[in-house]
Formats: C-alpha cells, sequence, structure tokens
C-alpha cells in the first residue's frame, strides 16, 4: 500500500485533482467529494496501466506544509 499527496484546487467551473509523484493522472469533479473519488479511481487505473505495461509504480516523496503570508 502507497500513500500519495495528491493536491486539490478549486477551479471557476469544478474541481482538479493531481499528485505531483504520479506524472499524466489527474481527475476533475464537480465537488470536493466527486473529485476525490474521480481521483482514487484514476489512480487506481493509472497503477494498473503501469503494472500490465512492467513500469515502475513511482513511490511516493512529495510533502506538503503552509507558509502563513500578511495579505
Amino acid at each position: 500500500m502507497k500513500e500519495y499527496v495528491v493536491v486539490y484546487e478549486h477551479t471557476e467551473n469544478n474541481w482538479a485533482a493531481y499528485s505531483p509523484d504520479v506524472p499524466g493522472c489527474m481527475a476533475t469533479g464537480k465537488t470536493r467529494d466527486e473529485v476525490e473519488r474521480n481521483f482514487q479511481e484514476a489512480l487506481e487505473f493509472h497503477i494498473e496501466g503501469l503494472k500490465a505495461n512492467g513500469l515502475p509504480i513511482p513511490e511516493p516523496t512529495s510533502e506538503t506544509g503552509h507558509v502563513r503570508v500578511a495579505a
């Protein structure tokens, strides 16, 4: 079992999600809940494809943090 950092972005029309550790894997959805479910499915499908093609599964290496600034 691997755990990846996922970035969720709220855009003008929907939500988007991607993981910096898994290039080419992304998802969208109308709500945060929907994009979370869609990304879970996309990531599972992406990893299945890598395995089927004999390609390495990316290691999770990204970390997150927050920075506060006066605005």
